[in-house]
């Protein structure tokens, strides 16, 4: 007895469905090359996340909680991980490019996955940029600490700042540019190495921290009590921001199932080890004030703590190294986002077109790395870099939802793995980036909703006419229908 399939939605809240999405990426020329393993995601991870963070951040967050930083990290942790489990089940159910917007398309349809797809452009495109300009400064410091030269600031540093043109930070966009362009497989061999230069120079700091360690800088643990520990978790918070960059890895990843809950949570778990190992060890040597009246708090840590002050030559490069690899990261999240959503005719598709040659959407990159390289070169950042911490918590907040609604409306679909206790946990991880959104300032928001207003415009001007799952091609693909 022949059955008819339900009606197909064609509203702004059409869902695509998981089957559709499966298959279009196997479209001959829009199909990724799966080439990357645990380890090499389980890098990528680790690559995103420990950047400036712990190099700067823990002087900030010692600022405010005294000794108690090193619960902050704690804390800061166990709020990322309710998120990172909801990720981890998504990517290993959806293993297709796009992150938090391909499993929004999947469950709350296509105007709310536009949105969070808007949303990560900013968080991911000025991320980069920001960190771009951050990578310039302390690659400058860099030559000037170890060789005793320094670009002229000129050449240096953005108008914003007083310079005329930002070159290092054009650099290295245009390099990683070109080195994702070459493939997955190189990008993520660099990735590892750098991954290993700089847990490295943290290895060495903490061997050092605890060779000199005292137990006299642990005096009035708390001073500002329990309050101190929560606002400085909301500081360290964002140093492990990036472990989401992996699930946009899942169209490449060789066995997508095993492989991203492992990188998703593991990285976390890793930098989480070293971000509290480095915590204890600075608190060791030095004192919260020391630690929190520097720029480079760990350089001086060993410098005024331990008397080791040839030590800030190799935490400068340890900090040169751990942001190139951070833009390495971010830069391919950005580009995998983006191809997604051009695949899905919300934006040109004729950009998700994938080279022959390299197995890249080649042409996408190029053109989003020499946006960046200008944004990084010449656009003031000061204000709008601040819209990356509620971005990224916009996302965890969809995507733990996410969780909760395809375990409803798609329950018999294979889950290789399930966020335990759910719904329990993703609630937990909505609430947490819920409540440090609260934190953020009234203009922050201001400027986040004007940005969505923009993409909402943009959607209907565009996107809403070109969608491919309104057109009804991407519920055929290849002439046969998807499940």
């Amino acid at each position: 007895m022949a059955t008819t399939s339900p009606p197909r939605r064609t509203g702004i809240f059409a869902v695509r469905d998981v089957g559709s999405l499966a298959a279009e990426a196997h479209v001959e020329g829009q199909q990724l090359k799966r080439a990357v393993g645990t380890w090499q995601l389980t890098a990528m991870g680790v690559g995103a996340i420990i950047g400036t963070g712990i190099f700067v951040v823990i002087g900030e967050g010692a600022a405010i909680a005294g000794p108690a930083v090193i619960l902050s990290f704690v804390l800061a942790a166990v709020a990322c991980v309710f998120s990172a489990l909801s990720y981890a089940e998504l990517a290993s159910s959806i293993p297709i490019s796009g992150s938090a917007y391909t499993y929004t398309y999947a469950t709350m349809g296509e105007l709310v996955a536009w949105i969070i797809g808007w949303d990560l452009i900013l968080e991911y495109g000025v991320s980069v940029a920001a960190i771009a300009v951050g990578w310039g400064g302390n690659f400058n410091a860099f030559l000037d600490t170890t060789f005793g030269v320094a670009i002229p600031e000129a050449l240096a540093t953005s108008p914003e700042d007083g310079g005329v043109f930002n070159l290092p930070a054009v650099i290295i966009v245009l390099a990683i540019t070109l080195l994702l362009v070459r493939g997955v497989t190189e990008s993520a061999r660099v990735n590892m190495v750098m991954v290993v230069v700089k847990l490295a120079v943290l290895l060495f700091f903490i061997a050092i921290a605890f060779a000199n360690f005292g137990t006299q800088n642990f005096t009035d643990f708390a001073p500002s009590g329990a309050d101190g520990v929560t606002a400085a978790a909301a500081i360290i918070f964002f140093a492990y921001i990036g472990f989401d960059a992996v699930s946009c890895g899942s169209e490449e990843a060789r066995n997508p199932k095993k492989d991203l809950p492992y990188a998703i949570v593991g990285s976390l778990v890793i930098c989480t080890i070293f971000y509290v190992l480095t915590a204890i060890g600075a608190i060791g040597i030095a004192r919260p004030d020391q630690l929190a009246a520097s720029d480079a708090p760990l350089a001086a840590a060993l410098d005024e703590g331990a008397g080791i002050g040839w030590a800030a030559s190799i935490l400068s490069l340890g900090a040169v190294v751990a942001i190139t690899s951070v833009v390495l990261v971010i830069l391919y999240g950005q580009t995998r986002i983006f191809f997604a959503m051009c695949r899905d005719g919300l934006l040109p598709q004729g950009l998700a077109r994938v080279s022959p040659r390299y197995g890249t959407p080649a042409r996408l990159t190029i053109g989003l790395g020499l946006l960046i390289s200008v944004l990084a070169a010449l656009v003031p950042l000061s204000e709008i870099v601040k819209l990356v911490n509620i971005g990224t918590l916009f996302a965890f907040v969809l995507v733990n939802i996410g969780v909760i609604v395809l375990r409803r409306t798609k329950p018999d679909m294979p889950r290789p793995y399930r966020v335990p206790w759910s719904p329990v946990l993703p609630i937990l991880g909505i609430l947490f980036a819920v409540y440090l959104m609260t934190d953020l300032p009234l203009s922050t928001w201001i400027r986040f909703v004007v940005w969505l207003g923009a993409g909402v415009v943009i959607y209907f001007a565009y996107g809403y006419r070109h969608s491919k799952l309104r057109a009804g091609e991407s519920e055929t693909v290849g002439g046969t229908p998807s499940s």
